[in-house]
């Protein structure tokens, strides 16, 4: 049996009276490759702020790893949030370090490994994700999607239970999005990670995922759950139907 690594309670978010998603109940499993999907305004990133310890909830709780979120002090949601990583859109590398420096920021400020042990696992980690050799490029010097699966490596640095995805296609061509879908499988597979995907890309959650939420931003609900392709077989309403379908004639 899976356990659930993430368990949301009456989860409402949004930013003061503006209020995104209400009273939303969901369950991520160990293993699992999670999509969060909706369309424009329906609260995606917001809701992936509050699962990542960014923005407070307007309402309701959630458990991380078997911790309720909300009681635990802020020492120990620091000490929970380093078994999560997580995939900003842009990547989020800083431009003045070179990628081996991205990687091992986190793994220096956060364990007590010595520095070559540290630049063993840089090492591993930019292998893992096809970038061995470009220890010593800047962000500056390698492509959107090379970016992307740098991002991707810092991520991995610290080997988290969980990482967190906010639209890691965006802004890629079809191949490196393509490049980045299989990257993801691989790590889940391999590594047994959970991912937690933000993304409105059908090629995508289609291609990855394992479970998923709708978010549907007319009632400010959560309207369906599952796997997506289920969800498309299947569709529970006909918002869910019209999103899962676009393009398609």
């Amino acid at each position: 049996m899976m356990t659930n690594v993430i368990k949301a309670k009456n989860l409402s978010v949004g930013y003061g009276t503006n209020v995104l998603l209400k009273n939303a109940d969901f369950e991520v499993k160990s293993g699992d490759i999670f999509i969060i999907m909706g369309g424009s305004g329906c609260g995606k990133s917001t809701l992936l702020k509050v699962l990542t310890g960014l923005v407070e909830p307007l309402d309701g709780s959630f458990d991380l790893l078997g911790a309720d979120f909300l009681q635990i002090n802020e020492s120990e949601r620091q000490e929970l949030c380093r078994k999560t990583g997580i995939l900003y859109q842009g990547g989020a590398l800083f431009s003045s370090m070179t990628l081996a420096e991205n990687i091992a920021m986190p793994l220096t400020q956060y364990s007590s490994y010595s520095q070559k042990t540290i630049d063993e696992l840089v090492g591993l980690k930019l292998a893992l994700v096809g970038l061995r050799g470009y220890e010593n490029y800047y962000p500056s010097e390698i492509s959107g999607g090379m970016k992307k699966r740098a991002g991707l490596a810092r991520a991995l640095a610290l080997d988290p239970q969980i990482v967190y995805f906010d639209e890691p296609s965006a802004g890629l061509d079809p191949v490196s999005s393509a490049r980045l879908d299989e990257l993801m499988l691989e790590i889940n597979e391999n590594l047994k990670t959970t991912l937690v995907v933000v993304t409105h890309e059908l090629q995508s959650i289609f291609a990855i995922g394992t479970n998923s939420i709708y978010l549907d931003a007319s009632t400010k609900t959560i309207t369906a759950k599952g796997n997506p392709k289920e969800l498309l077989t299947n569709p529970p309403n006909e918002r869910v139907a019209e999103f899962l379908t676009r393009g398609k004639k």
